[in-house]
């Protein structure tokens, strides 16, 4: 008997309202750029955002950018909703026929979304036929980003309690064990699924954050290149994070009331954490995401454990886990480093690609998944 989604798990379709559409359009349009400056005029990204990208990117949200069409290719795969505890939890998944397929969940991180994923779900729909398909493909938008609403504001909510919701969603689609797929935060949430939960069997990352030091005696060019940006970043980069961290309620009071204000924010991270620029569309499509779900203040949550006073400590579960590394990642996963840190079973380094790899890479990390189950996944 093929396999069927509970009954609890709703079929969804993202449909923004024209009014929500037309408050945008009319906040956006009446927002004023800055004056120009020396910083704003440097275009190298050394001080942030430039003036003349700013100033470009907005014209094209206003008058080119097509919301309806993407939210259209939003709805072309298929979309779900789920009440777990306090939470209104949307996930795409890509279900198998097959009795023994392997259940997988991705994961993104900030300042990312669900979207990340498409470019996979597209390839593997192009790969396989649900008869065929060898996994079950499960992408949440985790708790507090966009189309995921955590309804409670009494209390902390923690990367913890995010874990316990993933883990949660995959045992209500009858999943028993699972593997789990993450960058960024969603790298931190594999490490905790895979800590915390039985059900979650082995764990394949773009990013991990190490305390283990790589042997300098074995690092390439090409590692020492992507240790010298991470130091670089380290150093002028992380100012963001800082304020996510310690001062939120201010950066998400800032970023909810102004829709040129997110697009700056966040539009510098996809310029600045990339090799090779991702197109228009794709920055828009995530911050339009961001704005008409107004999940900014939520979607900083992590940021209290991972850049706050204190810190969250990630400990490794021994279970089987995969790496992949793509250069341009703010914390390089050297392999020497790696090994020392965990049960790594799987390690392949890229020429390119950086923190978003779903979307810059998904070909390369797509196979790379395709072969880290192939070795981790026990019957």
């Amino acid at each position: 008997m093929s396999y069927s989604p509970p009954s609890s798990a709703k079929p969804f379709t993202l449909d923004v309202s024209d009014q929500d559409i037309s408050e945008w359009r009319q906040l956006l349009q009446l927002s004023k750029l800055a004056p120009e400056t020396f910083e704003g005029r440097q275009e190298g990204g050394q001080y942030g955002i430039s003036h003349k990208w700013l100033s470009s990117a907005k014209d094209y949200w206003l008058n080119k950018y097509e919301w309806r069409a993407q939210e259209k290719h939003i709805n072309s795969f298929p979309n779900y909703k789920t009440q777990i505890e306090d939470v209104d939890l949307h996930f795409i998944a890509v279900f198998s026929e097959k009795k023994d397929a392997v259940p997988i969940v991705f994961m993104h991180g900030w300042p990312g979304s669900f979207i990340e994923f498409l470019p996979i779900l597209a390839l593997v729909k192009e790969q396989y036929s649900a008869k065929e398909l060898p996994y079950h493909i499960i992408v949440p938008s985790l708790p507090g980003y966009t189309l995921s609403t955590i309804k409670t504001i009494d209390k902390e909510w923690t990367m913890e309690d995010t874990a316990r919701i993933i883990n949660q969603l995959m045992l209500n689609l009858g999943f028993n064990k699972y593997l789990a797929q993450g960058g960024d935060v969603g790298s931190m949430e594999a490490l905790i699924l895979a800590h915390i939960y039985d059900a979650c069997v082995g764990i394949h990352l773009n990013l991990k954050m190490t305390s283990e030091k790589p042997d300098e005696g074995v690092l390439t060019a090409f590692e020492k290149e992507a240790l010298d940006r991470q130091k670089k970043w380290q150093a002028t980069g992380t100012a963001y994070a800082q304020e996510h961290g310690t001062r939120p309620s201010t950066i998400g009071n800032v970023l909810s009331s102004n829709p040129l204000a997110l697009l700056a924010w966040i539009g510098e991270k996809f310029l600045e954490w990339t090799d090779k620029d991702l197109s228009l569309d794709t920055i828009l499509t995530n911050i339009s995401l961001y704005w008409f779900t107004a999940c900014f203040p939520s979607s900083i949550y992590p940021y209290r454990q991972i850049f706050g006073p204190s810190r969250i400590e990630f400990k490794d579960s021994g279970k089987p886990t995969g790496f992949s590394f793509f250069p341009y990642e703010l914390q390089p996963g050297i392999k020497s480093a790696l090994e020392k840190d965990c049960n790594l079973i799987f390690y392949k380094q890229h020429e390119h690609g950086g923190h978003f790899a779903a979307l810059e890479q998904p070909e390369a990390l797509w196979g790379d998944v395709e072969e880290f189950v192939a070795k981790a996944w026990k019957v």
